[in-house]
């Protein structure tokens, strides 16, 4: 399964990855919503983690336009917002499931 990996973190990405890869999943990693954008233009994924908090922008920035562009690719939120409002904004964008770090 390719799955898009969205995460500004080096750290907590590479453990991320690691773990993903050695399930046997094919994982893309974006640590911006610009090359997050960049590389949903050019490939199809399985599913998207997304963290929200990127240094270029919203998570739930991009989420939205891929909700409004009709893409329908599973997204699981990951983030460290741990707010209920946060999460019914998450879901109400069209996230699949919302997940705060630290996550296991």
């Amino acid at each position: 399964m390719r799955l898009l990996l969205v995460e500004d973190s080096k750290d907590l990405a590479r453990s991320v990855l690691r773990f993903l890869q050695a399930e046997g999943h094919a994982v893309d990693h974006a640590p911006d919503a610009a090359t997050a954008r960049a590389a949903l233009d050019v490939t199809t994924y399985a599913g998207i983690i997304l963290d929200l908090g990127l240094p270029d922008g919203s998570g739930l920035g991009l989420l939205r336009s891929l909700r409004a562009s009709g893409d329908r690719t599973p997204v699981i939120i990951a983030t460290a917002r741990d707010q209920i409002s946060d999460r019914i904004a998450g879901l109400d964008a069209g996230a699949d499931d919302y997940v705060v770090k630290p996550y296991d």
